[in-house]
């Protein structure tokens, strides 16, 4: 294969990739990386989420190469692993754990302990400030933000996300790596939210006070902002995305920005804390039991 895309030093690159993770984004940021040709080792350790994800990248996979044997050779080089120790040593380590910081933290510390020294470190948060993040290791130079869309395998857009402490090699490998994916690298600065999200929480949040305030339902709100020409209306995005994650992107969002127009719907609260989290729960605006 060509080069790499990762490597932090001049030696010679083994193409391998640890994903930290094996949620919606974590599996298809690794089904990504297998269809560009990478070894992929996607970190999981809840057996049930690993059969999940195996599952689905059966399917993802199925998509991206639906010709001869390429789905079944892209899936042969994927491990999934129980743990970091079980992992391979890899030029570039994603994270993609929930919006915790304590949790990325964490996650951060580990691959401080086991990954090689010139390796990039990279995390998929959505609005959690990156500097903060990078504070969990000896290295923060080597950290930066590579965040994908939902459904990363097949949204192009992908931001890279210049910390305080990345230095311009790491960037340039970010880049670099996520051009090898196909996909369209935007750097950007580590501001709340980055690009998009701090764009899209306008985008949910008006739709979510008009259903709140009893204005229009989610139908009507969504065939609206669809027959615009939006791809998906707002509330039947958030299902995709999940309410959860949504909310907590729009908290941290609004905690750093303390902007009272970005402050969480009590909608939205309310239907997280009633567990309708969209179609991973099987209902959230939409009722996807059927």
């Amino acid at each position: 294969m060509g080069g790499c895309g990762v490597a932090q030093d001049k030696g010679a690159c083994t193409n391998t990739i640890i994903v930290i993770g094996a949620g919606t984004m974590g599996a298809g940021i690794a089904a990504s990386a297998a269809a560009a040709g990478y070894a992929v080792a996607l970190v999981e350790s809840a057996a049930s989420a690993r059969e999940r994800a195996a599952a689905g990248l059966t399917k993802t996979l199925g998509r991206l190469l639906p010709e001869g044997t390429a789905a079944a050779d892209a899936f042969a080089r994927i491990s999934l692993v129980e743990s970091l120790a079980q992992a391979p040593p890899g030029d570039l380590y994603i994270e993609a754990v929930p919006e915790l910081l304590d949790l990325k933290h964490t996650v951060f510390a580990e691959l401080d302990r086991v990954a090689p020294a010139p390796a990039l470190l990279a995390t998929n948060t959505s609005s959690l400030a990156v500097s903060e993040i990078a504070k969990a290791t000896g290295r923060p130079q080597n950290v930066v933000g590579i965040h994908f869309f939902n459904p990363p395998a097949l949204m192009k857009l992908v931001e890279v996300v210049r910390a305080e402490q990345s230095s311009e090699e790491s960037v340039r490998a970010a880049v670099e790596f996520v051009e090898r994916l196909g996909k369209v690298p935007v750097v950007v600065r580590d501001t709340p939210g980055f690009i998009v999200n701090r764009v899209a929480r306008p985008y949910y949040l008006e739709a979510l006070r008009a259903i709140d305030a009893g204005t229009a339902d989610a139908e009507s709100v969504d065939a609206i902002l669809e027959g615009l020409g939006f791809k998906m209306g707002p509330c039947r995005l958030m299902d995709l995305i999940g309410l959860d994650v949504n909310l907590a992107t729009t908290r941290s969002v609004y905690e750093a920005t303390q902007l009272e127009r970005l402050r969480p719907s009590p909608l939205q609260e309310r239907m997280v804390a009633e567990g309708r989290l969209g179609r991973k729960s099987a209902r959230g605006f939409y009722d996807y039991g059927k």
